[in-house]
């Protein structure tokens, strides 16, 4: 593939997207999920420009014209193909998310058996995990093939090709065997509702199946193949699967940028000065005000604001105005656990969301994270979140010792989706996860996984989230000791400490910046800016120049491409 570096300005590729909204609509009433809906939230996370089309004939008619054509959704009929095919003779790129089986033979290419779980090897990236894929094998003609699929294990038989590419005409069909989006979906959110218990680890390290619902009863990853152990024997989760899968896709598409001599500039996950972030969540289980007051103290000492999320009957008052007076943020704690008399129901949730703001004397609350994790169905709790007008959600993490870290495969804050019965939409509620709850607590997970979880959550520049309970930090003086080591090896590394409430603030002002140009000078052409995103901080652009390294001030790999960080970003 061709590289691009030059002084001049080169073009922004135009992304279209193709997510054909009536077929979608006639597999949800034939009960099908349309998870590939999820790529908009892939794109917009990374900060890309691209378009959003209903129609085929709606983006193929688009001026000017497109660049690149994803394929997220569409029917697989003649029509669709000879299209899809005239758009690549005359020059443009297409990408296809494990569909567009009627081209396969004039490719040169067979359909081969679908599969289920496996494992994907990607030149130059680290093997993803997979949930399903629709290989296409090369048979004889033009198509070229990139990485590996196995099945069922990471040293599994061969199945097929990650990538089928294809020189046509003037332009290329690239066909991914995988969908990206379902996949990254599954790896987030969960196989599927959660109805039952999950199933244990084998080694007794995680008894999920203790008769709680929770959000890990339903997760993705496989016990053996998924999980590492540190020096001390500690299990846990370090692979963000979901991340990796969103980077090796938006890498594609900046390497089929490249290759026209084009670019695809992008706006960085945080804002100059955080390369990374870290928060600290606090549950006010059991609420004893000497344990908060023993939390004020050992946070003001370690210099930083954390997130306290209040379960009923909650603290004094006293201890909310000194937690505020602090700079800390106060978010709720719902309670479903029914051996403490309390059941998932949208009306006590309600109920006591209504008793927490009045308890605390707020009119408002950004963010919630469930007692116990306690987690049902598919998007029960987004719904309720979005009626109460909470923000953010931090439910999604481990219950157990042995499922500590990257259980649902991602670090990143993003958007959940929906399931079927709500036309897959997408909820204006931001999870973010967490990796381990109290550390060196005798039951719990071990202060070992510390440095693998900020060395991971670094190089994903996500958030390195650790859940600290006030009761532990108040009568466990390891706990303590393990709270510290975050706060000091995560500042060694460069993280910043927010709370929730910032990092909602500063998502969803950088989900409002929109990259439209690069003008003469070479300056990028951002509009949407907000008096909240100035406020989080400046945002910064990268313009992808390159696939060789080059050396200059001002130029990183990001996205596994050489980028430069644009000194001007005008807004419009």
């Amino acid at each position: 593939m061709d590289n691009f570096f030059s002084s001049s300005a080169p073009a922004i590729a135009r992304v279209g997207v193709v997510f054909d909204a009536a077929f979608a609509g006639e597999r949800h009433t034939a009960g099908l999920n349309t998870f590939q809906a999820y790529l908009r939230e892939i794109l917009a996370h990374a900060g890309l420009p691209f378009h959003w089309f209903n129609t085929l004939q709606t983006a193929l008619r688009d001026q000017p014209p497109l660049d690149i054509l994803i394929v997220a959704l569409a029917r697989d009929e003649a029509d669709t193909a000879q299209a899809v095919w005239r758009f690549a003779e005359q020059g443009g790129a297409v990408v296809l998310l494990a569909n567009g089986d009627s081209l396969a033979p004039a490719l040169g290419c067979r359909v081969a058996a679908p599969a289920g779980v496996g494992y994907a090897e990607i030149a130059g990236g680290e093997r993803l995990r997979f949930l399903a894929a629709a290989p296409w094998l090369v048979a004889e003609g033009p198509a070229a093939t990139e990485g590996v699929l196995r099945a069922g294990a990471p040293d599994g038989p061969v199945i097929g090709p990650v990538i089928v590419r294809a020189s046509l005409g003037a332009g290329v069909i690239e066909r991914w065997a995988v969908d990206v989006a379902t996949t990254v979906t599954l790896l987030q959110q969960g196989l599927g509702p959660v109805t039952q218990d999950g199933l244990p680890a084998p080694d007794g390290s995680a008894a999920l199946d203790e008769g709680i619902l929770k959000a890990d009863d339903g997760f993705a990853l496989d016990w053996v193949h998924d999980r590492a152990v540190t020096d001390t024997g500690q299990p846990y989760f370090p692979h963000p699967y979901a991340d990796l899968w969103r980077e090796a896709f938006v890498h594609r598409l900046i390497r089929l940028a490249l290759a026209r001599h084009q670019t695809l500039p992008f706006i960085d996950y945080w804002p100059a000065g955080a390369p990374c972030v870290a928060t600290i969540s606090h549950d006010s289980d059991l609420n004893t005000d000497e344990s908060a007051e023993t939390t004020l103290e050992v946070l003001r000492e370690a210099g930083i604001q954390s997130t306290w999320c209040i379960i009923e009957p909650g603290y004094s008052p006293a201890i909310y105005a000194r937690a505020l007076a602090a700079g800390h943020e106060l978010a709720f704690h719902y309670n479903a656990v029914v051996h403490e008399g309390k059941r998932w129901d949208e009306a006590d949730f309600h109920r006591q969301f209504n008793w927490f703001k009045q308890a605390a004397g707020l009119e408002r609350v950004i963010s919630n994270k469930n007692h116990y994790t306690r987690f049902e169905g598919w998007g029960e709790l987004f719904r309720w979140l979005e009626t109460d007008g909470i923000a953010l959600d931090q439910t999604r993490g481990p219950s157990k010792r042995g499922n500590v870290g990257l259980l649902f495969g991602t670090c990143q804050p993003y958007f959940p989706i929906a399931w079927r019965d709500e036309a897959n939409r997408l909820y204006d509620v931001i999870e973010l996860g967490f990796l381990t709850q109290d550390l060196d607590l005798g039951n719990w997970a071990d202060s070992s996984v510390i440095a693998p979880f900020l060395d991971r959550t670094q190089r994903a520049r996500g958030v390195a989230h650790f859940l600290f309970h006030p009761v532990h930090l108040h009568a466990k003086a390891p706990v303590r000791a393990a709270f510290r080591r975050v706060v000091d090896e995560a500042r060694r590394r460069g993280f910043v400490f927010w709370t929730a409430q910032q990092i909602n603030e500063w998502t969803r002002a950088r989900r409002k910046l929109r990259i439209e140009a690069i003008d003469q000078a070479g300056d990028v052409v951002v509009s949407g800016a907000s008096a909240a995103g100035r406020a989080a901080g400046r945002s910064v652009v990268w313009m992808p120049v390159s696939m060789e390294p080059i050396a200059e001030a001002g130029v990183e790999r990001r996205f596994g491409v050489w980028c430069r960080q644009m000194d001007k970003a005008l807004v419009s």
